[in-house]
């Protein structure tokens, strides 16, 4: 297909058709059988031409450039037309350079659609843009490059302008979208109109953005907002230059503000909640020729709907809280920067001062407000700091890490808060947890809305001690050197659930162990527990020790999750040490090349310590254990024995019982008489004529409670206590008296005692009769009617010495 293109001279306009940068001459332009690489068409040409290739679009590009003189004559002013028609469908580039008077001022006015500013380098969506130059002088500065659709109105400028409008090849637009127009200067470099309606958020940049503002220059923003709006404005990138006269700053014009305008400096936090339209301006200076630097700025401007509570504020009273700071942000940050599009929200120390993030130190009050719809978008990190140099002033003092009521009060979600506690090398940190204990959770979330997580800081390495919920078996960690303890929250039931916090910190002399732990185990869950660093590792050449508290009714099962401690040593060895906390207890070691445990039954409070080595490759020590409470059991063996001493217990008593009974029903019975005795009273010679040889009248075979003899000898100075109740029986010799009664004496009333029925063995024959009671030893045969045998661990003890006189 072939072109044509006429151009009026009257148009001072000129086409130019080059080929796109960076690519090869695959296509040419034939124009009378003339091939070319390129077609230029000055003002009065008429040009017929046509393309040696299908797809020119991929090869060219076309720049129509129109001159205005606004100095000699008239300006065109009104709307700017594309021109000329019927261009072939290229990239195209319509350049506008109006020259003007530096005494006036031009005025590019946008369509409905507007202009939105973009960064140098950034792409419109729609391929469309606008790039707008100033010329002062010789001087050209670039005040911005802007998509469609956007808020920027107009832009007044001082002088001349230079105004490009870029197009894509494919997209049919027949009108350029602005108009221009004469207004009296400015007195400053450019004034760029936006208007904002409804809740929006823009981007601005300073001209010559990321170059250098020019010096000792002037510009202005304004901004158009409806009246029941607020606008915030805030600062993301800016740079400052080496000014030799003059302060860079920028100036607030608002309406209804006493002291218009309102100076800031850039590293100032600007303005926000500016109720309706406001200007701002910014203000170059001179600058130091050696060293000039450059000044820069790109801001947003946020325009909100009024909070209902916007004017509602917080007290948060940190007068009496010491190095501390709490910090006020968004959900992500620091790592997430919200998109410039994002609604956001804004914490204001007061009505004018607002931003994203706050930032409150300790020793002041502060009231606060939000100007935010969803404060559930919002996060607390606090930090406070806890030293101790000296242990004389510390020791038996008592920290709490509880999070403080000024922070539980607000209305926005506590995300963390870190505690520092610092000390010196022989000073170490005891945590403790009394009611609640805390409990080591490696791989799975607590249960509860919060967690701590403790890292050891000491200057050879960082030990990560854990993560620790509320609620577990550990009662006390010992550690040494700078300790940092993080409580991090993960829902909304913190506040609820922040009263019952007890952890406590003190600051204790040194201790041999990177860590020790004291742990009472629940008795009704299994409690495991593992080495610091998990899954990591222990560093090497680090010692920690677990201190178990056994009740002293119950016993505690240990074992291993594993067989073997999985590391070689390089240098040194690694130990797992046992032992109960008993004197002369035995203790139990094994090294990295032995076989762990096996699980085993501890009976009193134990230490567990694990220390590690160098080894030799990467792998690092990591181990764990489990520890369950049990009530302690009966030996069998003893069961046994009580059940057995009750049975014959109950023999007796029933054996008892039965001979009463027996008694009751007959007249009472002294003795059974033996003729064939002796019947001289025991001790005495002679006292009876009548000898007894044959029978066994000296024997009694029922012993009557009545003539119990045992008591007597309790009045008696005798200094060997008598044995009661059991009869012995007589091994003397057999007179031919008959017994003789008890003395009256004997027969009074004494104790009940047990009866037990035995069969005498054969008297020898002596002079002197003598009556003895010995206890029947244990495992000695009741119905052994063998004479001859004797029981040789009997001992007797005689009721009457035989030196006693009548």
């Amino acid at each position: 297909a072939s072109f044509t293109i006429s151009l009026h001279k009257a148009d001072n306009t000129t086409v130019m058709i080059k080929p796109r940068p960076g690519l090869s001459p695959s296509c040419q332009i034939r124009m009378k059988n003339v091939i070319r690489s390129e077609l230029k068409i000055n003002p009065g040409e008429n040009v017929t031409f046509t393309f040696t290739c299908t797809t020119p679009e991929k090869y060219f590009i076309t720049e129509i450039q129109k001159n205005i003189d606004c100095v000699s004559g008239p300006c065109p002013f009104g709307d700017v037309h594309l021109y000329p028609p019927g261009l072939p469908r290229l990239n195209r580039t319509y350049i506008w350079d109006v020259k003007a008077s530096t005494k006036a001022g031009l005025e590019l006015k946008f369509s409905t659609s507007w202009l939105r500013q973009i960064e140098p380098g950034e792409m419109c969506p729609d391929s469309v843009s606008y790039s707008i130059n100033s010329c002062i002088d010789k001087a050209t500065v670039n005040i911005g490059t802007f998509c469609r659709n956007g808020s920027v109105s107009r832009v007044k400028l001082l002088g001349g302008v230079v105004m490009s409008l870029h197009l894509p090849w494919h997209l049919p637009l027949t009108t350029s979208g602005f108009n221009i127009a004469n207004r009296a200067s400015i007195k400053r470099l450019c004034i760029i109109e936006s208007i904002l309606k409804g809740e929006s958020s823009i981007t601005l940049m300073s001209p010559n953005y990321p170059l250098g503002f020019p010096e000792d220059e002037l510009m202005t923003w304004q901004f158009v907002i409806p009246p029941n709006m607020r606008a915030s404005v805030f600062f993301h990138n800016y740079s400052l230059s080496n000014c030799e006269r003059k302060e860079e700053r920028v100036e607030y014009y608002i309406p209804g503000s006493p002291s218009n305008p309102e100076v800031f400096k850039l590293s100032d936090s600007q303005p926000a909640n500016i109720a309706g339209s406001f200007n701002m301006s910014l203000q170059g200076c001179d600058q130091d020729a050696q060293n000039p630097g450059i000044l820069r700025l790109l801001f947003q401007v946020i325009v909100q709907h009024p909070q209902v509570d916007e004017n509602v504020t917080h007290l948060v009273d940190l007068s009496k809280e010491k190095n501390m700071t709490v910090t006020i942000h968004s959900e992500r940050w620091p790592n997430h920067i919200p998109l410039m599009s994002e609604p956001i929200c804004l914490i204001c120390k007061d009505p004018r001062t607002c931003d994203r993030v706050l930032t409150l130190t300790s020793g002041a009050a502060y009231r606060i407000s939000f100007l935010c719809k969803d404060l559930s978008r919002l996060r607390i990190t606090a930090e406070k700091g806890i030293g101790c140099m000296d242990i004389r002033w510390c020791l038996r003092k008592s920290y709490s890490l509880s999070v403080p009521k000024a922070i539980t009060r607000l209305p926005i979600r506590l995300h963390k808060f870190i505690w520092k506690l610092l000390a010196t090398d022989l000073i170490n940190v005891e945590i403790m947890s009394p009611s609640l204990k805390l409990q080591h959770v490696p791989e799975q979330r607590c249960n509860t809305s919060y967690s701590y997580s403790i890292v050891s800081a000491t200057p050879e390495t960082e030990l990560n001690v854990g993560v620790f919920c509320p609620g577990g078996s550990i009662e006390k960690i010992q550690m040494r050197n700078n300790i940092t303890i993080s409580l991090k929250t993960f829902g909304k039931g913190f506040i609820n659930e922040s009263i019952p916090q007890d952890l406590k910190m003190s600051f204790v002399p040194h201790i041999k162990d990177e860590c020790t732990f004291t742990v009472t185990p629940n008795p009704k869950a299994k409690v495991y527990l593992q080495t610091p660093n998990w899954p990591g590792g222990l560093p090497p050449y680090v010692s920690i020790s677990w201190f178990i508290v056994v009740p002293s009714k119950q016993t505690a099962h240990l074992g291993f999750s594993k067989d073997r401690m999985g590391i070689a040593c390089e240098t040194g060895r690694a130990y797992v040490n046992i032992k109960e906390e008993t004197a002369g207890a035995e203790e139990i070691v094994r090294r990295e090349d032995e076989l762990l445990p096996q699980p085993r039954s501890m009976h009193r409070s134990f230490w567990v310590n694990v220390s590690n080595c160098k080894p030799v490759d990467k792998t690092q020590l990591t181990l764990q254990f489990w520890v369950t409470l049990a009530d302690k059991q009966i030996d069998l063996g003893i069961i046994i024995a009580v059940v057995a001493g009750a049975g014959v217990l109950t023999v007796i008593g029933l054996t008892v019982y039965c001979v009463k009974k027996k008694k009751k029903t007959q007249n009472p019975v002294v003795g059974v008489y033996n003729a064939n005795v002796n019947t001289q009273m025991p001790g005495r010679k002679g006292l009876f004529r009548k000898g007894r040889q044959n029978n066994e009248s000296h024997v009694y075979a029922v012993i009557d409670d009545a003539v119990v003899y045992g008591h007597l000898l309790k009045e008696s100075n005798g200094s060997v206590a008598p044995e009661v109740d059991v009869y012995r029986p007589f091994d003397g010799p057999i007179g031919s008296l008959p017994p003789s009664p008890p003395p009256l004496s004997f027969r009074k009333d004494i104790k009940h005692s047990s009866n037990t029925e035995e069969e005498p063995p054969p008297l020898t024959d002596t002079d002197q009769d003598n009556y003895t009671f010995a206890q029947q030893k244990s495992g000695q045969s009741e119905d052994n009617g063998d004479a001859n045998k004797k029981d040789k661990g009997d001992t007797c003890v005689p009721l009457l010495e035989n030196k006693e006189q009548d």
